[in-house]
């Protein structure tokens, strides 16, 4: 049922209180694809609402995804393949699949958001992207209205990137993933970050993927604002890969600049410490502000606008650029 003038307050993680022209929640693909066939030209999907800023009133629809479920489809003889309803919380759905033994996902624990919206940006944390156990998803034409299914290749997975975010972009609906997880010789990643020294802390030495994923749990909440607790939407820039001579010469004026080699001649560097090093790190502006844990999170303390957030991460790029000469790319949409 489609709805008239309705607050996106709930639905959008940074809790920006703008109103949308229409809204409609659909629970399945049938009544999905009822409320698109008579839709305005403008359209917004919504899932989770964890990878978007909302700076003014949406004149459209706005598309609530909540199709729920999970179905084991098939055991191998090391892995199972599972498939997750685009409106299933992402979190719940790793608390499942640790529950069934199943590995893969454990470094992505606590990633706020929909399975839906994942793969649009493969995210990623803690050495792991959603690429490394993702099989296909299905998505449903805007034009035909029929489902169309995306292998891996076809998704054409870059850094927090896919062709939904591209060519595809606002062309598609993901209503299923489907992931390859294991149920025996689980692939543990431990080196990345501080789960190392997390795990050595609580006296594991054989760690499990439930202890992997405590692990992050713990690490992610002593650095990450709870959004029911206080609006943010996570990262709000990626990491920038910058040219292998760029990075020498910022070395000599910054030789304590934290880096990650990508390739020969590329160099991936911490956005959060290019942040907190132009200073910003716990920085407040009225209502609205830089988390005081982690630099890449922008909050909002209560009633700020979506302009206000839009502004402050505009202030961040241009002065990253003035320092740096590097340009910091925003990780959410902004609308």
């Amino acid at each position: 049922m489609i709805q008239q003038n309705v607050s996106l307050k709930p639905y959008n993680t940074f809790g920006i209180n703008v109103n949308a022209e229409a809204f409609a929640s659909v629970k399945t693909l049938e009544d999905l694809k009822t409320t698109l066939k008579n839709r305005p030209s403008k359209i917004l999907i919504i899932g989770g609402g964890s990878n978007i800023l909302l700076t003014e009133d949406f004149e459209g629809l706005v598309l609530h995804i909540d199709l729920k479920g999970i179905e084991v489809c098939k055991k191998q003889n090391e892995t199972t393949i599972v498939k997750v309803s685009a409106g299933e919380n992402w979190h719940d759905f790793v608390l499942w699949s640790l529950k069934q033994n199943l590995g893969g996902i454990e470094n992505l624990s606590l990633i706020p958001g929909n399975v839906g919206t994942a793969p649009i940006q493969n995210i990623g944390a803690y050495g792991v992207e959603l690429k490394d156990t993702f099989v296909c998803c299905e998505a449903l034409n805007l034009k035909t209205l029929e489902l169309e299914i995306f292998s891996k290749e076809e998704c054409n997975f870059g850094y927090r990137n896919s062709v939904f975010k591209s060519e595809h972009k606002g062309k598609y609906i993901i209503t299923s993933v489907t992931f390859e997880l294991t149920h025996t010789k689980h692939q543990l990643k431990t080196t990345y970050g501080a789960i190392s020294n997390e795990l050595l802390a609580n006296g594991v030495t054989s760690p499990s993927i439930q202890d992997i994923s405590k692990a992050v749990i713990t690490i992610r909440k002593s650095k990450l604002p709870d959004p029911k607790k206080l609006g943010n939407c996570g990262s709000f820039f990626k990491n920038p890969i910058v040219p292998k001579e760029h990075f020498e010469q910022l070395l000599t004026q910054f030789p304590n600049m934290p880096h990650y080699p990508v390739s020969s001649n590329e160099v991936k560097i911490p956005a959060a410490w290019l942040i907190e090093t132009a200073g910003f790190k716990g920085k407040t502006f009225k209502n609205y502000g830089v988390h005081k844990h982690q630099a890449l999170v922008l909050v909002n303390y209560g009633g700020a606008s979506g302009r206000d957030i839009l502004s402050l991460s505009q202030l961040i790029q241009k002065t990253i650029n003035s320092i740096f000469g590097i340009a910091l790319e925003a990780e959410v949409n902004v609308l």
